[in-house]
């Protein structure tokens, strides 16, 4: 269950960006681009957090 937990919540913080949240990507290379993005985004806010 706390697998789960922590799938459930990563994708909760990539649908915060507009972008990943339609399927506006016509390749998978460029969505799996923009999740990589809005990673790297949820991360910098961390950090810059502590």
């Amino acid at each position: 269950m706390p697998r789960r937990w922590g799938v459930e919540r990563t994708f909760g913080w990539i649908t915060k960006h507009r972008r990943c949240v339609r399927d506006y990507e016509t390749k998978p290379d460029h969505h799996e681009a923009m999740v990589y993005i809005a990673m790297i985004a949820v991360m910098s806010r961390r950090l810059a957090r502590t």
